[in-house]
């Protein structure tokens, strides 16, 4: 029996197998799990409507499908970002609701909140071709089909890529105690008022960076400074809801502060660490980017003791 006559659960069952690397490369490609999940939804019915019995490779096909969605995806949503209000940053990722994605040290690394601000240098044909050989290990050869480029072009496109990410590229191995002795101190420090406390923990190029899209008091430019930051991150405390709690969870492999309400969440934050200290915050309170978020408000996490 040919793979086009089989029955629709075969085809979902062959799709099943590929469903998490789909959705690794699109939300690496897209920064995003909500357009992450549509691209995969597409892709598959794509594949429901493939001639399948001509499919020599399920991976090949359904990865070149995904890949092309985000390329074209990519070039569209950097347009419509010209009208947000403010910095644009990832959607962060719940561990708990994609812990297949977190099982290698490397998949870990490129799924780092700083790593996925780092490719936003990026655009969408750089962004492909790093993230499929660099951290997909695909070969050339397969590459270059699913870009629709020579292998001497994705080469090029490769190289190009890493000199834009430059040394930035080496700064996110840190070990897990390290982020979250970091993230407890932070967390301790901001309760507690405790301003040199908190200036103790910053580099001295610290730059804090908020998402809102307009919806909230968050800064439209980066702050930069370890007392200009301090003092913004103290001052937008007063706009914190008063019946707010706070607790560390794990968002993209890595600790998190997430702030909560009765009513849902208000906002979380994560780190970029670097030499034992923190060089970049990155706020988001955009309720967009927090739905997906929203299981976790009140999960088994340990709440920080005051």
């Amino acid at each position: 029996m040919s793979m086009c006559n089989k029955p629709e659960d075969t085809t979902t069952v062959i799709f099943q197998q590929y469903k998490t690397l789909l959705f690794s490369i699109a939300y690496r490609m897209l920064g995003s799990c909500s357009d992450a999940e549509d691209m995969v939804q597409e892709t598959f019915v794509r594949w429901l409507q493939a001639q399948q019995d001509r499919v020599e490779s399920p991976k090949a096909y359904l990865s070149t499908v995904v890949v092309r969605l985000c390329i074209d995806h990519s070039r569209l949503a950097r347009t419509q970002r010209e009208i947000y209000v403010g910095p644009w940053l990832p959607e962060p990722l719940s561990d708990s609701l994609y812990p297949e994605l977190f099982e290698s040290v490397i998949q870990d690394e490129s799924l780092s909140y700083a790593f996925l601000v780092m490719l936003e240098k990026l655009g969408p044909l750089e962004r492909a071709v790093f993230l499929l050989r660099d951290i997909f290990d695909y070969e050339y050869a397969d590459i270059a089909k699913m870009v629709e480029k020579s292998e001497a072009n994705c080469r090029q496109v490769l190289r190009r890529a890493r000199q834009h990410l430059g040394q930035q590229r080496l700064r996110f191995a840190v070990s897990r105690e390290q982020q979250e002795q970091l993230t407890q101190q932070f967390l301790r420090a901001s309760i507690e008022g405790d301003m040199q406390g908190l200036l103790h923990l910053l580099t001295d190029d610290i730059v804090f960076t908020g998402d809102s899209n307009g919806t909230g008091p968050q800064a439209r430019k980066p702050v930069i400074g370890p007392t200009r930051v301090t003092r913004g991150m103290f001052g937008g405390m007063r706009f914190i809801p008063p019946d707010s709690q706070v607790r560390i969870i794990n968002l993209n492999g890595q600790p998190a502060i997430m702030i909560y309400t009765p009513q849902g969440i208000y906002g979380v934050i994560l780190f970029e660490i670097q030499d034992n200290r923190i060089r970049n915050i990155y706020s988001i309170i955009n309720p967009a980017k927090l739905q997906r978020l929203m299981p976790n408000a009140h999960d088994s996490t340990p709440r920080l003791k005051e």
